[in-house]
């Protein structure tokens, strides 16, 4: 196969050695490069130690966490249906470690090191990466308005995307746009997005008689839950005020907040706002135990969003008044429950189909009085409510099946 671009080749080395000045500012990047450290060794080893030659290697590469779940299931199908081939797991953003840990796989590691031949899955089109494999299909989603489409970067990219033997893209539109970017027609086919599949699978084991949920769950019959997941300080500015308006009319409801980084000083901001909108100090879901529920319960541990959306009335997801792209809302969706987000949500296709089939409500910049409105509609109209949660509800359904389709583009490149 010929080489990545010149322009690629140089990219890379211009942000290798950039990469250690960064990290002196940004301890995502520093977290990254401690992560590497002794990565080729580690990997090497097991190579030595384990790899066996006669067994077909599959390679799945995700950048971050919401790619990897787009990569676990069909990781897992192919555990179940294939145990004796081997899988390997590499991610690009340190936040998906958590999830690799818990993947079927013979070897996780960040990403760094290229084998020769193998089967690859991408989940995020690399040219050094198409370039190392002797088969790459990709699950993929180009939004409209990606920078992937623009000038350098698609010139930059083609390439790569032009040594992809097999392409599983979400949709019509997305195979469309993956043929701009350099994909050859004769190798893209429509599979659909595998985190249907997860999040539907996830909803079906839920149990909510395990705790925490059950002591969450215990609450007043009249009472009106909100879930707010994932959310930045940016979301909270007008997600707080909203919910004190709510509060002021309907004394019953509660806000179940799940900051997307529950550290002390996101906590204490959290703290420090509901105190200048003259609201109870929020109780930690840490010391729920011991001490009594007030309307505002901050949830400050990771792992358990997605479980706790079951208990809402009304969502809210976060990201959506934030640049960096609204979190996922599939997760409240599983369960039927009717959402509300902020007004960067068009990167988002899942945010969209739920748009158009009226499981969710995207809300204006100046979003206090909206917001406020829209949980009251909810609640004075509980049809309406139940309407938009099964319009959700349905829209999950409908896009499942794809893990199904994914394992059989693998496998079809392999037997």
């Amino acid at each position: 196969m010929s080489k990545p671009s010149f322009l690629y080749r140089l990219s890379v080395h211009v942000v290798t050695r950039a990469a250690p000045l960064v990290a002196r500012f940004d301890k995502k990047v520093a977290r990254g490069l401690d992560g590497r450290r002794g990565l080729a060794a580690r990997v090497a080893g097991w190579a030595a130690a384990q790899r066996d030659p006669k067994r077909p290697l599959i390679w799945m590469h995700a950048p971050s966490v919401g790619e990897g779940l787009q990569a676990k299931p069909v990781l897992e199908t192919l555990r179940a249906e294939h145990p004796d081939w081997q899988l390997a797991f590499t991610f690009f953003s340190p936040s998906a470690e958590r999830l690799a840990k818990n993947l079927p796989v013979d070897i996780w590691a960040l990403r760094s090191v290229f084998p020769k031949r193998l089967s690859l899955s991408i989940f995020q089109v690399c040219p050094r990466m198409a370039h190392s494999a002797s088969l790459a299909p990709a699950l993929a989603l180009v939004a409209p308005e990606s920078s992937r489409l623009r000038w350098p970067t698609r010139q930059w990219s083609a390439p790569a995307y032009r040594a992809l033997d097999r392409v599983g893209a979400i949709s019509e539109d997305d195979g469309e746009r993956l043929e701009l970017l350099g994909a050859r027609p004769d190798t893209i086919a429509v599979t659909g997005d595998t985190r249907y599949d997860s999040v539907a699978e996830r909803a079906a084991r839920l149990d909510k008689t395990r705790e925490p949920l059950a002591r969450l769950a215990a609450t007043s019959a009249d009472a009106f839950t909100i879930v707010a997941g994932s959310t930045w300080p940016s979301d909270e500015a007008v997600l707080l005020p909203a919910f004190a308006d709510l509060l002021h009319q309907l004394p019953t409801a509660r806000l179940l907040l799940a900051p997307h980084e529950p550290n002390p000083d996101h906590l204490a901001g959290i703290a420090e706002r509901l105190r200048h909108l003259k609201l109870p100090r929020p109780v930690r879901l840490s010391q729920l135990e011991h001490a009594k529920p007030g309307p505002v319960i901050v949830v400050d541990r990771v792992g358990i969003l997605a479980d706790l959306y079951a208990l809402g009335d009304a969502a809210f997801v976060g990201g959506g008044f934030h640049r960096a792209g609204l979190h996922s809302v599939l997760e409240p969706a599983v369960f039927g429950v009717p959402t509300v987000f902020g007004p960067h949500w068009r990167m988002s296709r899942d945010a969209t189909l739920l748009l158009e089939q009226g499981g969710a409500v995207a809300l204006p910049a100046d979003a206090r009085h909206p917001l406020h409105s829209q949980w009251l509609v909810w609640h004075h109209d509980p049809a309406a409510r139940k309407s938009a949660g099964k319009a959700a509800k349905q829209m999950v359904e409908d896009g499942r099946g794809a893990s199904e389709r994914t394992t059989a583009l693998v496998r079809g490149l392999v037997t």
